[in-house]
């Protein structure tokens, strides 16, 4: 097998990609189905810690704005909205990034999230 090729029959950048198309949802499949190709395997283990870290996040500081917005607190609760939507934002800005990279044939590794991803394989 060449080094472009992956064991399901993808070329090496498409299963790159779609290992970042449905976030970590995408990734952990392609973690599970993908058994040889190395850059594959990495680009789905950084989609799983990314966009999980990413989710859980936006979910949290959500829950915790609409939980304020009903005290006397709403200030706050604007501000934690307001921070969830950039978060929003810098996860579209981070999806397109690297599923570019990785149709690239680039392995992108974000600091430290590339270290866990690692532990991931």
């Amino acid at each position: 097998m060449s080094q472009n090729e992956t064991s399901i029959g993808l070329s090496e950048n498409i299963a790159g990609v779609l290992a970042y198309v449905l976030g970590f949802i995408s990734g952990i499949i392609f973690l599970f189905i993908e058994k040889e190709n190395e850059s594959v395997r990495f680009h789905a283990a950084q989609s799983i810690v990314v966009f999980g870290a990413l989710f859980i996040l936006n979910i949290v500081i959500s829950a915790i704005a609409g939980i304020l917005a009903f005290g006397f607190l709403s200030f706050i609760s604007m501000i934690l909205s307001f921070i969830a939507t950039l978060i929003g934002l810098i996860t579209i800005i981070l999806w397109i990034y690297l599923m570019f990279m990785a149709y690239k044939g680039n392995q992108t590794r974000l600091p430290a999230v590339a270290e866990i991803a690692d532990k991931l394989l």
